[in-house]
C-alpha cells in the first residue's frame, strides 16, 4: 500500500471556512453579519449554484448580500480567516439569469474542480437545503417545524422538540486478496463498464468494522477477516457520510457470489488487468469525486491512468 496521505485530498472533504457553529443561535450577530458589506452569499435552489469556468476550474458566484434575492431561507455556512461570512440562500430557483459567463450546476459535476473553499461551501449547502425540504413537519407529532440555528436545527411548532440534520453513515471498502486483488462490482442500472468498490450502510447497533464484514458478504460471498480505517468523506447525495477502508479477505473465503440485488457482477481483477481494461475502454473506474476512487488508488499505488472512456 502506498502512503495514505493521497486519502487526505478527497475531492469533497476539503474546506477553507471556519462553520463558526458559536454564532448560529446568536440572532443579533447574525444580522450584522449578513448586512456587511464583505460578506458573501451563495444562493441555492434544488442543489444547484451558479459557477462560472475559468483556467483554474469553476468558482462558485457569490453575491454580497444587498444584491442576493430577498426570499428564501438563509443557512450561515461559517466564516474566514479574514473575517468574512458565509451564507447561502435557499430559494424555489435560481435568481434570474446574472451577467457574465454565470451558468447552474450541481455538486456532481463541478466538486472536483472548485477550490478548497468553494467546495466545501457547496457541500455544506446543499446537505442543508436538501434537508430542510424533507424536514418540514416534526416526527414525533406531526406538526409543521420551523427553521432555526441560523439553518442547523428545525424547531417543532407545537412540542417543541428539535430535529437536527440527519448524517446517514455508510460504509466503502477496498477488499484485497492472497494475491494482493482488488474487489469492484457494479450495478445493472450504472453505465456500461462502470466499477467500483463496494458500499453500503451501517445498520442500528452495528460497529463500522461489523458493517463492513456484512455489506462485503452480503453483496459478493466474499468473507473479510482484516478492517483498517482510512478516511471519511461526506457524501450530501443526500446525507451520508461514507467511511472508507481497506480490507483483506479470509483465504478460504474469496469465492465470489453476486446478491443480484445490490450487485450484479463482481471480480477480482489486478493492477495489470485494471490497466489494460482501463485503456481499452471496457473499464471506466470511479469517478474522481468519490472516495471510491482514492480508495482503488490507495491500493493501486498511484493515480489511475486516463481510461478510453470517460
Amino acid at each position: 500500500m502506498p502512503d495514505t496521505e493521497r486519502t487526505l485530498q478527497l475531492v469533497l472533504a476539503r474546506a477553507g471556512v471556519d462553520r463558526a457553529a458559536h454564532h448560529r443561535q446568536d440572532e443579533p450577530w447574525l444580522a450584522a453579519a449578513w448586512s456587511h458589506p464583505t460578506t458573501k452569499v451563495l444562493p441555492i435552489a434544488g442543489g444547484e449554484v451558479f459557477v462560472v469556468d475559468t483556467e483554474a476550474g469553476a468558482e462558485l458566484v457569490l453575491l454580497p448580500s444587498f444584491e442576493a434575492p430577498q426570499v428564501g431561507d438563509r443557512y450561515f455556512l461559517g466564516t474566514d480567516e479574514e473575517g468574512v461570512s458565509y451564507f447561502a440562500l435557499a430559494g424555489e430557483t435560481l435568481p434570474g439569469r446574472l451577467d457574465g459567463d454565470a451558468r447552474p450546476a450541481g455538486l456532481r459535476e463541478v466538486g472536483a474542480s472548485l477550490s478548497d473553499r468553494d467546495a466545501g461551501l457547496l457541500v455544506h449547502a446543499v446537505a442543508l437545503e436538501h434537508w430542510h425540504r424533507l424536514h418540514s413537519f416534526c416526527s414525533r407529532c406531526g406538526h409543521s417545524t420551523d427553521k432555526a440555528g441560523a439553518g442547523h436545527l428545525r424547531r417543532c411548532t407545537s412540542c417543541a422538540a428539535e430535529h437536527y440534520p440527519r448524517t446517514d453513515p455508510a460504509v466503502i471498502m477496498v477488499v484485497t486478496d492472497e494475491e494482493d486483488r482488488c474487489l469492484l462490482g457494479r450495478q445493472a442500472l450504472w453505465p456500461e463498464g462502470r466499477w467500483s468498490t463496494l458500499a453500503g450502510f451501517v445498520e442500528p447497533g452495528e460497529s463500522i468494522e461489523q458493517a463492513v464484514a456484512r455489506e462485503v458478504f452480503e453483496e459478493a460471498g466474499v468473507k473479510v477477516a482484516e478492517v483498517s480505517y482510512v478516511a471519511s468523506q461526506p457524501w450530501p447525495f443526500p446525507a451520508s457520510l461514507m467511511l472508507g477502508f481497506v480490507a483483506k479477505a479470509d483465504p478460504d473465503g474469496t469465492a465470489i457470489t453476486v446478491d443480484g440485488e445490490e450487485l450484479s457482477e463482481a471480480r477480482w481483477i489486478s493492477r495489470e488487468e485494471l490497466r489494460a481494461g482501463m485503456e481499452s475502454g471496457e473499464i471506466l473506474p470511479p469517478s474522481g469525486i468519490s472516495i471510491a476512487r482514492h480508495l482503488v488508488e490507495l491500493w493501486y499505488g498511484e493515480p489511475l491512468p486516463p481510461a478510453a472512456r470517460w
